[in-house]
C-alpha cells in the first residue's frame, strides 16, 4: 500500500503499549501475590488462593492469596497498632508522606496504567490519561488537606482503623479515593481490592513499602466477597468505605448494624442524560459517547438513560448512530480503540441477558456495527431506543454499553423521568439556555449533576448519590468529614439502662381531663386507634395521657411531610424567620413549660427553667444557621466551577431520647427545620407532654403545616415503621443500644441515611455536642453542579 492510500481511507493502524514492564511485574510474582499486612508481605494463614484473568484474553495472569478470619485479624490488628502513632504525627508529618505517595504514583505512572489495563479490560488511554493522574491527584490533595487538618478540623479526631472495599471498575482511582482521605485525617486501613481487579492495589502495596510509609498504616487482604463481609463484620473496625452494588451495600448496611461503626456507601446508579431542544446536538453526542461507552460502560454514574426532548429526537438519534458506526473496539492496550474488553465473563454474560430482556419488552435495538476481537470478553456500543419509563431496561443497572433512550416534550416531564429511578447518583443536562439548565440541576434527584458536560470528576469537589445510590461523599471538605469524628461526642458514655415505669400512685387532681392529641399536618389529630397512654410523673402519680400512634398514624404523617415541600422550597431567611418566632412564643411560656418539666421529671424549678432557656436558645442558634450554613464554590483543575450546594435531605424522622424531653426534642429538629426538611418526630416515650405542649407553640408561630409533624407513642414500635417507610428520607435515633441497631438494620428497604447515638447518653446542655456542624451536616446533604464555561 502506498502513503497516499491511508490518506483515501483513513483507517487505523495498531499503536499497541508496551506490556513488557507490566509482564515483568507479574514475573517477580509468579509464585503468586501475599496480602500486604504490617509493612510486608505475608501469605494466607489458610494457605488459599485463586486465579485473577485478563479480560482481553482470557488467559490466566497471577495467582493470589485468599483472605480468611485470620488474615483479616492480623490485619486490623496491625492497623490498630499503627494508628495511635500515625495519628499523632503533626499535620505536616502525615502530609509529607500523602507527598511522597504522589510521586511514587508519578514515577510509576506508565506502569499502573499497564498494569491496570491488563487486569480490568479498560483501554490503556483511559488509564494513562484519566485513572492514574486523578489518583495522583487525590494524594496531591489530600497530602494538603493533612497539612491543614489541625486547622480547618480542630474540633474533630480520626475516626481510627477503616475497612475500605472497592470495586472493580476503577481499581487504582477508587483505591486512592479512599485511602488518601483516610490517611490524611489520621487513620490507617485495612483495605480489600475487588477479587477481578487487585493488581494495581499490590503494585501499590510495593510503591508504599518503597516510600517509607509506617508499617500498619496500610493494609491490603485479598479475596473475594467473603473476606470483604469478614472485614464488613469485624469488631475491631471503626468505619467501613464501601463502593459497588447496591445488593451488597445492603448486607452491609445489615452487617454493621448496632456496631458502631461509621459507614459510607456508593452505590449503583442509573443516571439520566438530558438534552433539551436548544443543545449543542455535537457536543451532546460526543458528551453521550463520554457518558456511557468510557470505561465499557463499567461506570456506576454512566449516563445510561437517554431523555431527548421529542422536537430533536428523531434527528438526534440518527446522528448518534452515525457516532457510533466509528467506536473502535479491540484490544485495550492499543491506544487507538475507544473500548476495551468487559471485566469478565460473568458480567459480560448479564449485559447480553439484560439487552434481550429490554428487547423483549418493546425497545428497538441498534449495535454499532464494528467487529469484534475473536477471543476475550467484548461487547459492542449499544442503544435501546423506545424504552418504557418502567422496563427492565429503563430501571436496572447494566453497567455495561449500553444506552436506553426515551423522550419527553416539557422540562417538568424530563424531570418527572429523571426522578422515576430507585437510584439517584447523577446527571447530565444539555441546553445552552444556563437558567433552564440550573433550573434542571436543581429539581434531578442526584448527588452529583453535570450542565453540558459529563464525567468530571476531582479531588476538591464531593462525589456520592442520594436515594438507593448510597450516601455519604469522597472528595473535598466533605470527603475529609467522613473520615472523622467530632470530639464533641467522645464524652458519651454508655446509657444506664432505661428505669422501670413507676407505681401508679394516682391521678394529679385535673380540673378537666385532656387526652394531648397527635400533630399531623398542621392540626391536631386523635391516634387512629384510639387509644391513649398514660404518662407518670418520678413519682409515679398519673399527669396526663397522649395518644398511642400506630403504624397509620406514621403513614399519615410522612404524607404530611411530603406534601409540605413548600418549607423545602421556601428561603433561609424565611425559615429562619419562623424559627426565631418559635423561640420568641416559646419564651413567652417559659415559665409554663418549666412547670412541666417539673411535674414530668421531678427536676428543680432551676434546672427546668435552665432547659427551656437552652431550648429558646437552640432555636435562636438553628434560626442563625438557616442562611450561613451553606455550600460551597470548589475551583477544579478546568475551566468552571464546582458548586457544593447543600439541600435538604427530605422527609426525616426523629426519634427522641427519653432524657431532656424539650431540650432534646428541639435540639434534633429545629437543624433539620432550619436545613428545609419536613419531619416527622416521635417525642420522649417516659415524658412526651412537653412536646405536646410545644404543637401550640408551632400553632401560632407560623410554621408551614407539615414542615413538623409529632407523633407520640412507643419509640420501639413506631421505630419500626419509620425505619421500613420507603418515602422516609433519613432516620435519627436517639435512645436505647437496641433501638439504634433497629434503625440502622431495618433502614435497608431504601437505604436511608442515619444517625444514631449508639446507645451512648449525650449532654443535652453541651453546645459542643448539640449545635452547630455537629448536626447541621447530617440535615444536608450536598449536591455537586458542575458547571464548565467559555467555548
Amino acid at each position: 500500500m502506498s502513503v497516499a492510500s491511508y490518506f483515501d481511507d483513513m483507517s487505523y493502524g495498531a499503536a499497541p503499549e508496551s506490556d513488557t514492564e507490566a509482564r515483568a511485574f507479574l514475573a517477580r510474582h509468579a509464585g503468586g501475590f501475599r496480602h500486604f499486612i504490617n509493612g510486608g508481605f505475608v501469605a494466607s494463614k489458610g494457605g488459599e488462593t485463586f486465579e485473577t484473568f485478563e479480560p482481553a484474553t482470557g488467559r490466566a495472569l497471577a495467582r493470589l492469596a485468599k483472605g480468611d478470619a485470620a488474615d483479616v485479624d492480623a490485619a486490623v490488628a496491625a492497623a490498630r497498632k499503627a494508628q495511635g502513632p500515625w495519628a499523632k504525627l503533626s499535620g505536616h508529618q502525615r502530609a509529607r508522606h500523602l507527598y511522597a505517595l504522589a510521586r511514587m504514583i508519578q514515577r510509576h505512572a506508565r506502569l499502573l496504567a499497564v498494569v491496570e489495563t491488563l487486569d480490568n479490560g479498560k483501554p490503556i488511554r483511559e488509564t494513562r490519561d484519566i485513572d492514574i493522574p486523578l489518583a495522583a491527584r487525590h494524594f496531591y490533595h489530600h497530602a494538603g488537606w493533612a497539612q491543614v487538618g489541625e486547622r480547618e478540623f480542630a474540633d474533630h479526631l480520626p475516626v481510627g482503623v477503616v475497612g475500605q472495599i472497592i470495586p472493580w471498575n476503577f481499581p487504582f482511582l477508587m483505591l486512592a479515593w479512599k485511602v488518601a482521605p483516610a490517611l490524611a485525617a489520621g487513620n490507617t486501613v485495612v483495605l480489600k481490592p475487588a477479587e477481578y481487579t487487585s493488581l494495581t492495589a499490590l503494585l501499590f502495596a510495593e510503591l508504599c513499602e518503597a516510600a517509607g510509609l509506617p508499617p500498619g498504616v496500610i493494609n491490603i487482604v485479598t479475596g473475594d466477597g467473603e473476606t470483604g463481609s469478614l472485614i464488613a463484620a469485624h469488631a475491631g473496625i471503626d468505619k467501613i468505605a464501601f463502593t459497588g452494588s447496591t445488593e451488597v451495600g445492603r448486607l452491609i448496611r445489615q452487617a454493621t448494624a448496632g456496631s458502631g461503626k461509621a459507614l459510607t456507601l456508593e452505590l449503583g446508579g442509573k443516571s439520566p442524560f438530558i438534552v433539551f431542544e436548544d443543545a449543542d446536538i455535537d457536543g451532546a453526542i460526543e458528551g453521550i459517547v463520554d457518558a456511557i461507552w468510557f470505561n465499557q460502560g463499567e461506570v456506576c454514574c454512566a449516563g445510561s438513560r437517554l431523555l431527548v426532548q421529542e422536537g430533536i429526537a428523531e434527528t438526534f438519534l440518527a446522528r448518534l448512530k452515525r457516532r457510533m458506526e466509528t467506536l473502535r473496539v479491540g484490544p485495550p492496550l492499543d491506544k487507538c480503540i475507544d473500548m476495551g474488553a468487559i471485566v469478565d465473563p460473568v458480567q459480560l454474560e448479564r449485559i447480553d441477558r439484560l439487552v434481550k430482556a429490554g428487547v423483549a419488552e418493546g425497545a428497538s435495538l441498534y449495535q454499532a456495527p464494528c467487529p469484534l476481537p475473536a477471543s476475550g470478553c467484548f461487547y459492542p456500543p449499544t442503544l435501546l431506543s423506545g424504552v418504557q419509563p418502567a422496563s427492565t431496561a429503563a430501571q436496572e443497572e447494566i453497567f455495561g454499553p449500553v444506552l436506553v433512550s426515551m423522550t419527553f416534550r416539557t422540562p417538568d416531564e424530563a424531570v418527572m423521568l429523571a426522578n422515576n429511578s430507585r437510584y439517584g447518583l447523577a446527571a447530565s443536562i444539555w441546553s445552552e439556555t444556563i437558567g433552564l439548565a440550573l433550573d434542571i440541576a436543581a429539581k434531578v434527584q442526584a448527588g452529583v449533576v453535570w450542565v453540558n458536560a459529563t464525567n468530571l470528576f476531582d479531588a476538591g469537589a464531593g462525589f456520592g448519590g442520594v436515594k438507593e445510590s448510597g450516601f455519604g461523599r469522597e472528595g473535598g471538605r466533605e470527603g475529609m468529614l467522613e473520615y472523622l469524628k467530632p470530639k464533641g461526642w467522645e464524652k458519651r458514655k454508655p446509657r444506664p439502662a432505661a428505669a422501670s415505669a413507676p407505681n401508679p400512685a394516682g391521678f394529679a387532681p385535673a380540673g378537666v381531663d385532656r387526652t394531648a392529641k397527635l400533630f399531623i399536618g398542621g392540626k391536631q389529630a386523635r391516634p387512629d386507634g384510639n387509644y391513649s397512654l398514660p404518662v407518670y410523673s418520678s413519682k409515679g402519680v398519673q399527669i396526663g395521657e397522649v395518644g398511642e400512634g400506630s403504624r397509620k398514624d406514621i403513614r399519615n404523617a410522612v404524607e404530611a411531610a411530603r406534601k409540605a415541600d413548600g418549607w423545602s422550597k421556601a428561603s433561609a431567611h424565611n425559615r429562619a424567620q419562623v424559627l426565631y418566632y418559635l423561640g420568641e412564643n416559646l419564651s413567652a411560656r417559659a415559665d409554663e413549660f418549666a412547670a412541666r418539666l417539673t411535674a414530668m421529671t421531678s427536676a428543680s424549678a432551676a434546672k427546668a427553667l435552665a432547659e427551656v432557656e437552652a431550648s429558646i436558645s437552640r432555636l435562636f442558634s438553628a434560626a442563625a444557621y438557616a442562611d450561613k450554613y451553606e455550600g460551597r464554590v470548589h475551583v477544579p483543575p478546568l475551566r468552571g466551577v464546582a458548586l457544593a450546594l447543600h439541600e435538604p435531605v427530605g422527609v426525616v424522622g426523629v426519634l427522641c431520647p427519653p432524657e431532656a424531653p424539650l431540650l432534646a426534642f428541639v435540639s434534633l429538629v429545629a437543624p433539620l427545620l432550619a436545613m428545609g426538611n419536613r419531619v416527622v418526630a416521635v417525642p420522649s416515650e417516659p415524658h412526651p407532654l412537653s412536646a405536646t405542649d410545644f404543637y401550640q407553640v408551632l400553632e401560632t408561630s407560623d410554621v408551614p403545616a407539615g414542615a413538623l409533624n409529632i407523633v407520640t407513642g412507643s419509640a420501639e414500635t413506631l421505630a419500626t415503621t419509620l425505619a421500613e417507610h420507603d418515602d422516609v428520607d433519613a432516620l435519627w435515633a436517639f435512645g436505647a443500644k437496641a433501638l439504634g441497631e433497629k434503625v440502622e438494620r431495618l433502614s435497608t428497604g431504601n437505604l436511608k441515611r442515619t444517625l444514631t447515638d449508639n446507645g451512648l447518653l449525650t449532654d443535652w446542655h453541651d453546645p459542643a455536642a448539640t449545635e452547630g456542624e455537629i448536626l447541621l451536616r447530617h440535615a444536608v446533604q450536598v449536591k455537586t453542579v458542575w458547571i464548565p464555561y467559555g467555548e
